[in-house]
């Protein structure tokens, strides 16, 4: 009969959250993520800060869609290694922020919703992309 020691003493898995440890403590990681989680407040906000709360159905969307954004890119400084990979959902997040006052029904399209959707969903894109190349320079690097 063999017993199997817990993964949390294998080689592989200490060294993997090394590496990961390494791309979370670097000043543009903490940037990114810090950025990130202002964006997604603001994003679920937005309807009350630039005055478009009346316009119902993205008012509720900016909001699902900022704490979104907040939940995905706000564990990456303290759980990297799990959910790196929840960047490129940050990414979808951000472009759908860009088209949703013409996606949604209705009159959604005012200047006040289409200039604080595309700068924040561009802004969320971006800082999304940003984050899955930090990882993808990890995974090259260790190659």
């Amino acid at each position: 009969m063999t017993t199997h020691s817990s993964i949390e003493h294998h080689p592989d898995l200490a060294e993997m959250r090394t590496r990961f440890e390494r791309v979370t403590s670097t000043p543009a990681a903490q940037a990114v993520e810090a950025l990130s989680l202002v964006t997604g407040l603001y994003l679920a906000a937005s309807p009350w800060i630039a005055g478009f709360s009346t316009l119902t159905p993205l008012a509720i969307n900016n909001l699902i869609a900022g704490l979104a954004f907040c939940l995905c890119m706000g564990g990456l400084g303290s759980a990297y290694e799990r959910t790196h990979a929840m960047a490129w959902t940050a990414v979808a997040l951000g472009a759908w922020t860009i088209i949703a006052p013409w996606a949604i029904a209705g009159e959604m399209d005012t200047t006040r919703t289409v200039v604080s959707n595309i700068i924040t969903g561009a802004l969320a894109l971006c800082l999304g992309l940003a984050m899955a190349a930090m990882a993808r320079r990890e995974r090259e690097a260790r190659m």
